[in-house]
């Protein structure tokens, strides 16, 4: 299905059908009745709700089709909850019940593994670190555990380390009634801000090898905004002039940055 392009084995995404409010309506009132005919209608014509979301898990995820019946789960969890009352469209109400299990899907089955070797040491060291607090009275610190234990600082700091669960990049941290804000939001990319950096740091030395004249244009041209007339005005030269010196500043600045 060229939209939402997730792969699910088995099931052609180009031919499901899409169900019009009026349809969901008239079908979920023969559901209620007891048509299972209905029901079966209904989680067929929603199955592209389910695509719409497993889209942006397309390439965090190696099986989408468990991930598929996992979201399949939810739509019909949605569609057993339901209620013509809640003035809703079904889509509205299955969305977040849909997100739910497949979060819960990653978050129970994407945890990381640990070591037995690396579980064993860490209870050691609880152990270890229990010992010397009920005999000495104070809380050890890790580098007194290693040489109480005969092991290396950093593995006792992997080993705790490891203990730790892992939060799911996709939890949930704040939501006022309007859009959830999860955690992957909230992560900086590092590697583009030192590139940024790396940037600017090129086009300030690159500008200060111009001369004082060519940057004043420069400045004036593309961060104040005035015309080329009206800098030739204020440095008494000609439009042509200036035209000339911004575009040598222009080709000097490219030449120093294709070199970096």
């Amino acid at each position: 299905m060229a939209r939402y392009k997730v792969d699910i084995c088995g099931v052609n995404t180009s031919q499901l059908e899409v169900l019009s409010n009026e349809e969901t309506i008239e079908l979920f009132k023969k559901y209620q009745n007891g048509d299972l005919k209905a029901k079966e209608k209904l989680v067929n014509g929603n199955l592209k709700l389910v695509l719409s979301i497993l889209k942006k898990y397309n390439n965090r995820c190696e099986n989408m089709d468990d991930l598929f019946q996992v979201g399949v789960i939810g739509l019909i969890k949605a569609i057993d909850n339901f209620d013509l009352s809640y003035n809703l469209k079904l889509s509205t109400y299955a969305c977040p019940l849909i997100l739910g299990e497949v979060r819960r899907y990653l978050r129970d089955n994407n945890s990381i593994r640990v070591s037995r070797s690396l579980k064993d040491l860490a209870y050691k060291i609880l152990k270890c670190k229990e010992e010397i607090m009920q005999d000495k009275g104070y809380e050890p610190s890790f580098d007194e555990i290693a040489k109480a234990l005969g092991v290396d600082y950093f593995d006792v700091v992997n080993a705790m380390e490891a203990l730790k669960e892992p939060v799911s990049m996709f939890e949930p941290i704040y939501n006022d009634g309007g859009d959830t804000i999860y955690l992957y939001d909230q992560i900086e990319d590092k590697s583009l801000k030192t590139k940024e950096l790396e940037v600017k740091m090129a086009v300030d030395d690159a500008i200060k090898e111009l001369k004082e004249r060519e940057q004043y244009i420069l400045e004036e041209r593309f961060i104040t905004g005035k015309t080329q007339m009206e800098i030739a005005s204020e440095l008494a030269i000609s439009q042509a002039q200036v035209s000339r010196l911004e575009k040598n500043a222009i080709k000097t600045l490219k030449k120093s940055l294709k070199e970096y």
